[in-house]
């Protein structure tokens, strides 16, 4: 398996009885580093530095996270903001080259509203187009959008398909 960062940012992960089972799916895997944002960086204040310095450690990035008002949760973006250097994309080998990521997403609606004629009339993909921009204009390639529909009303049976879809995506070259 690649070395592997998930970048996890839930800023009410203690309440989301979804997001507690699926992050048991990263227990005991070699080459994983699990990071939470929010317990990481409380205030806001992200060592941009560190972060920069450890990110090159890594050859896939995971960001897992739950989808707020059709977006990415504040500290995940501002830590996209602090940490990707727009120097690097000039750069012919700048940290985030040969890097390829995973998006998880936990959704609290029903997959049918998130598709063109469903009640938001727009699709999850498309919701993270502004991150897989960023990661694309870094070099970092996507290699999958796991959207978990339904986070809220998942049952134990779900969940264990969820976190062993997870553990699957994990194991990809």
């Amino acid at each position: 398996m690649k070395k592997t960062l998930v970048i996890f940012a839930h800023p009410y992960y203690e309440y989301s009885t979804a997001n507690v089972e699926l992050v048991k799916a990263y227990e005991g895997i070699d080459n994983l580093h699990f990071k939470d944002l929010y317990e990481e960086y409380p205030d806001f204040h992200i060592a941009t530095f560190r972060e920069r310095k450890r990110i090159k450690d890594f050859e896939r990035l995971i960001f897992h996270f739950p989808l707020i008002w059709f977006g990415l949760p504040p500290l995940l973006k501002l830590w996209i903001d602090e940490v990707f250097d727009m120097n690097w994309t000039s750069e012919d080998d700048h940290p985030l080259l040969n890097k390829d990521a995973v998006i998880i997403v936990t959704v609290g609606g029903k997959k049918d509203n998130y598709s063109e004629k469903g009640l938001y009339e727009t699709t999850i993909p498309d919701l993270m187009k502004p991150l897989t921009l960023s990661l694309k204009v870094n070099s970092i390639e996507v290699k999958e959008i796991i959207a978990i529909h339904d986070a809220d009303d998942l049952k134990e049976a779900e969940l264990k398909k969820n976190s062993e879809e997870i553990k699957k995506t994990l194991q990809i070259p």
